[in-house]
């Protein structure tokens, strides 16, 4: 892409009925970005993951992804696109009546944008499930797991594709701080082995404080402290109360946006 922009908000707005999920949003990730997305529940953070991913259309204004107008992409041209992305819905969003061989396989083998060989599928599902040192749960189903082992489940399925933008919708809500700690370091391990674009909802500043301040050091398999460039964005009501730095967040006077600036209770 000649100017690396991944995806470009421009102007939206979503209504449902009378109700304004995204108010004239402006906002882009360019190649290699990490943009941090917190709110307070019903703030749109998941209405804006939704709209990047084609599956809600704007009632007003553009989305550009990998330089194409969603609102102007037909299902085919869609589905090129989306086979370019991976994401990380809440609660993992498993297949129940599915292992976890097929579900982490599921991408490779209907997305047919993704042209993945029958004998290379096999290998790309272990090497995921390794990736999340999950490797000896290829034969279980969901239901056989831990929620943190679900979501963990739920980055395999979401990396297998090796994707250029990755999106994760709340992918700590509701674990233990340790899980959800060990969940963080592996999307900061995936952005930083593969340099994938990523954007993360969440209401957890700890979230964002991780991927600002550590980068996985593929040498010693460890994360190391180190700035990241990542971004934060703060919605309310649908629109942008904030987009700036860690500094600047938590710099912050605003009201709505200093409680998203320094870490919550857990």
């Amino acid at each position: 892409m000649p100017d690396s922009i991944v995806l470009r908000f421009e102007r939206v707005t979503v209504r449902f009925d009378e109700k304004v999920a995204l108010d004239n949003v402006t906002w882009e990730l360019r190649e290699g970005d990490t943009c941090v997305i917190l709110g307070a529940a019903g703030s749109g953070k998941t209405v804006l993951l939704k709209t990047a991913l084609g599956l809600i259309y704007p009632d007003q204004g553009r989305v550009t992804l990998f330089g194409r107008d969603t609102q102007g992409a037909d299902e085919h041209d869609m589905a090129d696109l989306r086979a370019r992305m991976g994401i990380l819905f809440q609660e993992g969003g498993l297949f129940d009546s599915l292992t976890i061989e097929e579900n982490v396989g599921y991408p490779l083998l209907n997305q047919k944008a993704v042209k993945c060989p029958l004998e290379e599928v096999f290998p790309r599902v272990e090497e995921a499930l390794k990736f999340v040192e999950l490797g000896h749960t290829l034969d279980k189903f969901p239901s056989e797991l831990s929620g943190g082992m679900r979501r963990r489940v739920g980055i395999a399925r979401a990396v297998v594709t090796s994707p250029e933008l990755l999106l994760y919708d709340s992918p700590t809500a509701g674990l233990d701080p340790i899980t959800a700690n060990n969940i963080m370091s592996l999307i900061a391990k995936e952005r930083d082995i593969r340099r994938t674009t990523t954007a993360l909802a969440t209401h957890r500043y700890q979230d964002g404080h991780l991927l600002a301040n550590y980068r996985y050091n593929a040498n010693t398999g460890r994360l190391e402290a180190g700035e990241t460039g990542t971004r934060f964005l703060v919605l309310k009501d649908g629109g942008i109360a904030f987009e700036g730095s860690q500094d600047e967040l938590e710099a912050s006077r605003d009201s709505y946006v200093s409680k998203f600036g320094k870490p919550l209770k857990e």
